[in-house]
């Protein structure tokens, strides 16, 4: 397990973004190489990389999914394994993930599952929503599509190691919206003479805000957030403005009322760019579809814990995870693991995933490896 630390620090100190995670990479196919997995295949979706652990007889593939990529955070901590990268941190604990990985790795190198195989699968770009998109349309992913796929998300503000499951969707699609509105500038003299977008941007500011609640299912959270807005340039007192940007962040516990809720933000837009006489683009990132668990996957989680506490969630969690993608193939099971009831949220400044952590999570994975490959 000092090795499996050592590598998860070591990780922390060299965290690289989305689409561009080379070493990363590199330091896990170097890990392996000492635990002679049956295949490794790089570069799989961009950097993506999974590692094949084959049993002697025939069954079914079983992937164990983490992530690559850090997030563009400036990391306040001192500690000596803290980031070295100006501006990007390993601040959602993916790091952890990955030691995680290594760790049942590290135990399959010595046991092999007695059928089927296990493909830990080491995916990129899932913080931005196009990693899992990449993975499952690369030319060699058919030759380990799973018959089961498993992800687990550390999770601050619960117990350290409490297993938090559900069936159903377990956290929500969302949708980054930008909308450009386009008149035309004018002196600020004489804004008569112009088309601003002023009032629609305003209008807009509220309305994408204020989803109907006929948009969500019976019971079902549905709503945007605006993220940000922008109106003429930042330095131009003698303009009247001719072009403004509004970015929102559309969220649905289904994907079906996530076409509903674009469906109607596009007809809000299209309705006010036509009323004050603007042009418009709209233009889509960060695209995130919902993760649905299977009750099938699901059950194996819950045997796979054993005697450790589970908690069954009430409600979906409202952030994204773009296992979703998975979610349509095959039957999964994405879970959460209590990270500690002090430990800084994810996607703080401050955040440090609990090596404490690393353990119980690859006792978890090896349990479910047990529950598929091994009755």
């Amino acid at each position: 397990m000092n090795a499996i630390v050592a590598l998860r620090r070591d990780l922390h100190r060299h965290p690289e973004l989305s689409g561009a995670e080379t070493e990363t990479a590199g330091r896990i196919i170097e890990f392996f190489r000492a635990q002679k997995p049956d295949r490794v295949i790089d570069g799989l979706g961009g950097h993506g990389v999974a590692v094949v652990f084959a049993g002697p007889e025939p069954g079914p593939t079983v992937h164990l999914r983490c992530e690559l990529d850090a997030l563009p955070i400036q990391e306040t901590n001192r500690f000596a394994h803290r980031s070295t990268v100006e501006g990007v941190s390993h601040a959602c604990g993916h790091d952890g993930h990955m030691a995680i990985l290594a760790a049942v790795g590290a135990a399959l190198s010595t046991r092999r599952p007695r059928r089927g195989r296990v493909v830990l699968l080491y995916q990129p770009a899932e913080e931005n929503g196009a990693g899992a998109a990449a993975v499952l349309a690369d030319r060699r992913f058919p030759e380990i599509e799973p018959d089961l796929s498993f992800a687990l998300h550390n999770l601050p503000g619960y117990a350290l190691g409490a297993l938090l499951i559900r069936e159903g969707t377990f956290c929500c699609a969302s949708r980054g919206m930008r909308v450009r509105l386009r008149g035309a500038t004018a002196h600020a003299a004489q804004p008569e003479t112009g088309v601003s977008p002023r009032l629609a941007l305003s209008a807009l500011l509220v309305a994408l805000g204020d989803l109907p609640a006929s948009l969500g299912g019976k019971g079902e959270r549905a709503f945007a957030t605006v993220v940000g807005g922008r109106l003429g340039a930042d330095d131009g007192f003698g303009i009247s403005p001719g072009e403004a940007e509004i970015r929102a962040t559309l969220r649905s516990e289904t994907d079906g009322t996530m076409d509903r809720i674009v469906a109607h933000a596009e007809a809000l837009v299209r309705r006010t760019a036509a009323a004050h006489g603007l042009e418009f683009e709209i233009e889509y990132a960060d695209d995130f579809r919902a993760t649905v668990n299977a009750a099938r996957a699901v059950g194996i989680v819950r045997r796979a814990a054993g005697t450790a506490p589970v908690t069954v969630v009430e409600a979906p969690f409202r952030w994204s995870e773009d296992f979703g993608r998975f979610s349509a193939t095959t039957d999964v099971a994405l879970f959460g693991m209590g990270a500690g009831e002090a430990t800084p949220g994810l996607h703080h400044e401050a955040y440090d995933f609990p090596d404490a952590l690393i353990p119980p999570g690859a006792d978890c994975y090896l349990g479910i490896v047990r529950e598929c490959l091994e009755a």
